[in-house]
């Protein structure tokens, strides 16, 4: 790295710090706001916790997977960030750091019957400038937001991107679109992990070599690859979720490959619905839940805080998680 640039990463780190210790007086004036500020302690969650936190979560419609909580604390367990008010668990949200290269604020939840009270602005940015010491100066954050809270992270810095958009489609309605056969989809666990490692990579902000290898072989779930003349051309994982399978992610070089991956993987969902997150910057991903006959049911904005990483979309058919990224 020349002087120059380094000086700019520094330069990015330190505004950043600026930002994130301006951010309660920039979202929240109220006295209410700054007496439970004083009142609150924010802190490394539990393992434990996390199981609440996904409960929390549940009950707010996200629809985890049942082993999220395992498999989110395996990947970083430093991410989880617990609000206690009095010594009682509020809040909390994770603040994942993919070695340091790129982090991913997600989980936000603070309990409903202490929502309106100034308490969200603390805790968002102490989270948010919890992960800014974690990665390395001038790292990129992201995050998907609900579309409500969009304008609120705007005013912290964050830039929308795109929508990623929830599609459901029920089993008993995919008989207009028979499953697509081809010999081409193997088992993941039968590709080389490199292979699988370097194709994620061009989907996603960072390595993630930790999270990846507990996701696709995780229990309740089917990982599936399309390879063609011993080349990775797709990969998609679906796991049982409190209502359901989710599919995520879903990562293609064109149409065909993800439809082809997407039909072998609803086989895996039985007689529950099936859901997948779907980026709407990414046409081919939206014909494809459209031609699926899929229903929009939920969605997310799509929000970085530094430079947009440089990604492969036209292969991004369906996100990994609204929670990791």
């Amino acid at each position: 790295m020349d002087s120059a640039a380094a000086f700019e990463r520094m330069y990015l780190h330190d505004k950043r710090l600026q930002l994130a210790h301006s951010l309660p007086h920039v979202l929240s004036k109220t006295s209410e706001s700054t007496a439970m500020t004083n009142e609150l302690s924010i802190r490394n969650m539990t393992r434990p916790e996390v199981n609440e936190l996904v409960d929390w979560a549940a009950a707010e419609g996200w629809n985890p997977g049942i082993h999220d909580a395992d498999l989110f604390w395996a990947t970083d367990a430093e991410a989880f960030i617990a609000a206690d008010l009095h010594g009682e668990l509020i809040g909390g949200g994770a603040i994942t750091s993919y070695n340091g290269e790129y982090g991913f604020m997600g989980f936000f939840i603070v309990r409903p019957e202490y929502r309106g009270r100034g308490l969200g602005n603390t805790i968002w940015q102490a989270r948010l400038e919890r992960l800014i010491q974690r990665l390395r100066p001038g790292a990129t954050i992201g995050m998907d937001g609900v579309f409500a809270m969009q304008d609120y992270y705007a005013r912290g810095g964050f830039v929308f991107s795109h929508r990623n958009l929830r599609f459901r489609a029920e089993i008993a309605q995919r008989a207009a679109n028979p499953p697509v056969k081809s010999g081409h989809i193997i088992p993941l666990d039968a590709v080389p992990f490199d292979q699988v490692l370097e194709y994620d990579r061009s989907c996603f902000s960072a390595g993630r070599k930790t999270f990846l290898k507990g996701w696709i072989a995780q229990d309740d779930a089917l990982a599936l690859g399309y390879r063609r003349d011993d080349e990775l051309q797709g990969y998609g994982v679906i796991r049982r979720c409190r209502e359901g399978c989710k599919i995520g992610p879903l990562f293609a070089d064109d149409s065909a490959v993800a439809r082809a991956i997407y039909a072998q993987l609803t086989l895996f969902a039985g007689d529950g619905p099936v859901f997948i997150d779907v980026p709407e910057n990414n046409p081919a991903a939206m014909a494809l839940v459209h031609g699926e006959g899929m229903s929009e049911v939920f969605g997310c904005a799509r929000m970085y805080l530094g430079p947009p990483p440089e990604l492969a979309h036209h292969r991004i058919f369906g996100v990994t998680t609204f929670e990791l990224g």
